[in-house]
């Protein structure tokens, strides 16, 4: 499958329009929950590019921080992308880490809400069903690219894995669990239970409760689904990434029952 196509001198890349759309589909589904809130939907279109950016530049610095084990035997290295700026730029090949977007994501937007005096933890609640359909539509660059994919199976919906993307002690194996589309499925049914949990919720709800919940819900997923990996980024003899997930899922979960703790205040209701 071809992952890029030309339009006279210019190279597009399938990754990057990928990526680009799951943006885009994320800020049309924060603007309708910001019309629900009876706030201003053009803030999320004001806001988008500063994510976008700094949320690339995030993913792109957790994977030059976190290469996957594949890549630092070939002597790819957090050292090697130091001294090889082109290739650390070269997103179009892949290596977007999520971990890097959120926190890159969330940064930039405190900085927004901060300027413009926005309740940071309600645009959080705001974006957070946003980001799990970007994560899920973005997953499919995965694909194209043939990246992210899972153990050896035999199943029905196993996919072909060309000789050339495939790790060498894996060399002689065809077929692979999708391992971007479960992760892409998980992230659409993320997606809906926030929804479905804002509305049903609203009178008990806090702000920031909604991004705590994504922040429970993903981890856990991603935790589970990085057993099935075969190419983890190793750090001081752990999977960094499945390592982060469990800290951040049960550290999320502590602080959300911590905040509905009998005794504690009254919810700050939220609407949508």
């Amino acid at each position: 499958m071809p992952n890029s196509f030309s339009i006279g001198p210019i190279t597009i890349h399938l990754y990057g329009v990928i990526i680009m759309f799951g943006a885009i589909m994320a800020a049309w589904l924060s603007a309708r929950q910001v019309k629900q809130r009876n706030l201003n939907p053009d803030l999320v279109w004001d806001m988008l590019p500063w994510l976008l950016i700094a949320g690339v530049v995030g993913a792109r610095l957790w994977h030059i921080l976190t290469p996957p084990a594949s890549m630092v035997e070939r002597g790819i290295t957090t050292w090697y992308y130091l001294t090889h700026p082109l290739d650390a730029i070269a997103i179009w090949n892949g290596g977007l880490g999520i971990p890097g977007a959120v926190m890159g994501g969330a940064l930039a937007l405190y900085l927004y809400c901060r300027k413009k005096g926005l309740s940071f933890a309600e645009w959080t609640d705001i974006i957070a069903p946003g980001l799990a359909l970007a994560q899920a539509i973005g997953r499919w660059g995965n694909f194209v690219n043939q990246e992210l994919y899972g153990a050896p199976t035999n199943l029905p919906w196993a996919i072909f894995i060309d000789p050339i993307h495939r790790l060498p002690e894996f060399k002689d194996v065809a077929y692979y669990h999708p391992l971007f589309l479960y992760e892409s499925i998980y992230n659409l049914l993320n997606m809906a239970f926030l929804l479905w949990a804002g509305r049903k919720f609203s009178d008990r709800l806090k702000k920031g409760d909604i991004f705590l919940l994504y922040l429970i819900i993903y981890p856990v997923g991603r935790f589970f689904l990085e057993f099935l990996r075969l190419d983890p980024s190793p750090l001081a003899g752990l999977n960094v990434n499945q390592t982060l997930m469990a800290v951040i899922a049960i550290s999320s979960a502590v602080g959300l029952f911590w905040r509905h703790r009998k005794g504690s205040n009254s919810p700050q209701t939220v609407s949508g």
